[in-house]
Parts: structure tokens; C-alpha cells; sequence
């Protein structure tokens, strides 16, 4: 990142309240950045939690991944905005320092710099536009959602590009508005620095120096360093972005978020399916006695969320370790059917502690109540009825649960079930099979349901 230029950025957009973009990062990259570009996002357990990865502009256009039917979104042009800067700072500053050989140093220091430029610029971006006198320039009347976008059908065959960043996980997004300039444009920076300084000698009599000796006592000396900076920026030049989150459905159709926390590859309900079926056949494969001791001491565990935790990291960190209680037992047992463990059952047993630590301390006292009753299988289909055909949804939407399912349950287990559905976040009444679909509820749904699925399977592989 070049600093001058990063500093004259922020500036303009502080000055013309445009705070929301985003500066350029990179001059390099500065032309990819053009409108409805996407962007990549990498994410991933490797990256630090203490910077975030820069945007990646792509050689690809919201465009190309709609059908060719689809119109080309309607883009708008601010009138010429002339933005003028003429800064001078100034810093003093001084320390003394006594260093362990007895050598006494004073050094003093001026800073100067000047900065100068004359940006002419425009945004471009969607929606209609006022005049605004103040500021002489024109600005949107209202920042677009692009509603119009919403909905759009994506290609049949999904582009490579599309598919790579998919297995990849990477978010996507698109460039809804920029900030670019309307004339070629020099930035300008100088400074100087002017220093003094001096240092004694109150103990040693001679202080030798690449030039001979000096007596005892002191030297002065200052010196002045000038330095210009000059950076072109080309007409076009994008210098600050809007972006916004792609959100692909599982229906091929295309959502644009504000919301910066979705995933952009929506998985659909078949790939919560796959994932579970992985690891309920592989406890199937489990011998009896380790499946009967899992099924038994999760149970014993489910009062006491902190002995799961503990399970979870020894898991994690020293499967080889001890561990009292039924976590132990677990353990032990883990240890008998394997001869290494550190590749082992053990992290299908982590899947299943971490889907149950999703839950809560409500859910775990109903769970323990199903395991006891043997319910788990009707519940599990159950939850399965009412994921399966909401799972694609982002919006609130009406559903009623099948009767035949809920008679399985009967009275009190139906109790139990309406139970853990409303600590997932759907509002179940005793005796109304009527609820709505919340997209919050999508989360610890799906931990739900995976883990009564594993827990039938080890009660009944």
C-alpha cells in the first residue's frame, strides 16, 4: 500500500462523508476494480484473526455468471467533483540519552511536510441522482440495495471460476459503486527534516572517532534532509469501492447482501444430508461395546457441559491422557479399539461433541430425556421434515408439521420435541403443528438433527 496515496484517500472520502467505501488497496490492482466486478474473499482457519486478507478483484463480471437473458443493471455517473488539498504539518521533538559507557547524547529535530493536489473525481453507481449545491456535485438521492438484482437465474453449467471458488470456500462479491477520476492527476509530497544533536564525554579523557581522537568534552553538529515524492495517477484510476456479498442459492438463484457475515455458497439441505450419512456409517462400523459406552456416557455427560468440554479437548490435544469420570470411560474404551490413537474413531466422536456442544443446557436435559425414552429416531424424522423442504429459504415462510410424524411421538414426547424445536428458535405451542420458518434456527437446527441421527446410530447402528 503506498501511504501518500492511502492518506489522500481517506481524506477525500472523510471530506465528502463517503466513509463506507473502501480505499484501494493496491495500485496495481486499482483498475480491476471496476463495477460489478467480483471480488474473492479467502477465509479459513490458517489466516490470523489479528488482520484481515486483503479483496482479490477477479477477470470476472457479476454478468458472467447470470443467464444471457438477464438485462445489464443501469449505471449512474456523479457529476465531476473537484476535491483540493494543501497540507503542512510540522513536529519537534527531542530526547536525551546516557548510554552504559558513560557517553552523554542530546539530539533535537524539526519535521516539515507539505502536501499538494488538485483530484478531480466521480462516483458511478446505481439509482437516481440530485444536484447538490453544497458540495457542487451530484449524489444518489438513495444508496442502492439493488433490489433489481434480486432475484436473478445464474447459467445452467456453473463457470469454472464459480466452481473453483466453491470447493475453495471463498466468499464472493460484487462492486456496486466506485469512486474513480475524471482527469490525470500527480500527488505531490515534500518534507524535511532538520537535526542538531551533541554529545560529551564527562569521564574519558579521549574518544576515539573514525577521524582520530577528541579531547574531553562535547560536539555538536546539524544536519538537513529533503526529500520530494511524486505519485501519477492515470484517468480512470479507481481510487475507493462499495462492495456488497454475493449469496448464491441453492436453487441457482442470486440474493445481493448487505450483510457481510453469510457464506456465499448456500449448502443445501442434500449436502447437511451427505455429511451426516459420512459419519453415521462410519459408527456403524464402530465395534458394539465402544458404540454402547459412547451412547451411555454422552448421556451421563449431558448434564454437565463442562465434562463434554473436557472430553472435546482431550480429544484434541492427548487422547493418550487420563480423564476421570464418564469422559474417561470413553476414553479408555477408545484406546482398546485402536492401536494408535491419534487415528482413530476419535474424530467422529468429536463431529458428534461438537453438533451436541451447539446446544443448549435446555436441549442437553430434553436430549437425555429422548435417549432414556428411545424416541430419537421419530424425532430425528421429524426434524428432517421440517429442514428439508425450508433449508434453501432466507426469509420467514409458514410450514405445518405432518401428523402422522407427530403421532409416532405421542403426548409426552411430543412435549420433549416441541421443546427442542422452540430452543432452536421456532415458536411450537402444544396441540398447534403450525410454526414459521426462522433463518436463525437454520444453525441449531442442523445441529439437531445431526445429533440425533449419530446418537440413533449408536443406539441402533
Amino acid at each position: 500500500m503506498t501511504s501518500m496515496f492511502e492518506r489522500y484517500v481517506k481524506n477525500l472520502l472523510k471530506e465528502v462523508g463517503r466513509e463506507d467505501l473502501k480505499p484501494v488497496r493496491s495500485l496495481s490492482s486499482a483498475t480491476k476494480f471496476q463495477q460489478f466486478i467480483m471480488i474473492r474473499k479467502k477465509k479459513g482457519n490458517f489466516f490470523s484473526q489479528f488482520w484481515k486478507q486483503p479483496d482479490i478483484p477477479t477477470e470476472f463480471s457479476l454478468m458472467d455468471i447470470l443467464e444471457p437473458s438477464s438485462s445489464i443493471p443501469e449505471t449512474v455517473s456523479t457529476e465531476p467533483f473537484l476535491f483540493n488539498i494543501a497540507e503542512v504539518q510540522k513536529q519537534k521533538g527531542g530526547v536525551d540519552v546516557k548510554v552504559n559507557v558513560g557517553l552523554e547524547m542530546s539530539v533535537s529535530g524539526n519535521a516539515t511536510e507539505f502536501q499538494e493536489s488538485s483530484l478531480e473525481f466521480q462516483f458511478v453507481l446505481r439509482g437516481s441522482v440530485i444536484q447538490s449545491k453544497e458540495r457542487r456535485c451530484s449524489f444518489p438521492s438513495s444508496y442502492p440495495s439493488l433490489p433489481s438484482l434480486y432475484p436473478r437465474e445464474t447459467l445452467e453449467k456453473e463457470p469454472a471460476f464459480l466452481k473453483e471458488c466453491r470447493d475453495k470456500r471463498e466468499n464472493l462479491y460484487v462492486v456496486t459503486e466506485i469512486m474513480k477520476l475524471t482527469k490525470n492527476t500527480t500527488l505531490n509530497k515534500m518534507g524535511h527534516v532538520s537535526s542538531g544533536g551533541k554529545f560529551s564525554t564527562p569521564w574519558n579523557p579521549y574518544v576515539k572517532s573514525g577521524y582520530g581522537f577528541f579531547p574531553q568534552g562535547q560536539v555538536q553538529g546539524e544536519g538537513l534532509n529533503v526529500r520530494k515524492k511524486t505519485l501519477t495517477l492515470p484517468k480512470g484510476m479507481v481510487m475507493a469501492y462499495q462492495r456488497k456479498q454475493l449469496v448464491l442459492k441453492e436453487d441457482a438463484i442470486l440474493h445481493i447482501s448487505d450483510d457481510d457475515e453469510q457464506n456465499t455458497f448456500q449448502d443445501d439441505f442434500n449436502h447437511l444430508q451427505e455429511e451426516i450419512s459420512r459419519e453415521m456409517e462410519a459408527l456403524a462400523s464402530f465395534p458394539k461395546d465402544l458404540r454402547d459406552t459412547m451412547f451411555h456416557n454422552i448421556l451421563a455427560m449431558l448434564g454437565d457441559r463442562g465434562a463434554l468440554q473436557h472430553l472435546m479437548d482431550m480429544l484434541e490435544e492427548n487422547p493418550s491422557g487420563h480423564l476421570d469420570g464418564p469422559g474417561g470411560t470413553i476414553l479408555d474404551e477408545l484406546r482398546k479399539n485402536t492401536e494408535d490413537p491419534w487415528v482413530s474413531p476419535k474424530y467422529h466422536i468429536l463431529y458428534i461433541l461438537g453438533a451436541i456442544m451447539v446446544l443448549s443446557d435446555t436441549q442437553h436435559d430434553l436430549l437425555a430425556q429422548s435417549m432414556k425414552m428411545r424416541i430419537l429416531a421419530q424425532q430425528r424424522e421429524l426434524v428432517r421434515s421440517i429442514l428439508e423442504p425450508n433449508f434453501k429459504y432466507p426469509w420467514s415462510i409458514p410450514f405445518t408439521l405432518k401428523p402422522e410424524l407427530l403421532a409416532l411421538l405421542q403426548d409426552e414426547g411430543v412435549a420433549i420435541t416441541f421443546g427442542l424445536l422452540d430452543e432452536c428458535g421456532l415458536m411450537m405451542e402444544p396441540n398447534i403443528p403450525r410454526s414459521t420458518w426462522d433463518l436463525e434456527a437454520k444453525g441449531p437446527l442442523s445441529a439437531l438433527y445431526a445429533t440425533l441421527s449419530v446418537l440413533q446410530q449408536l443406539a441402533d447402528p
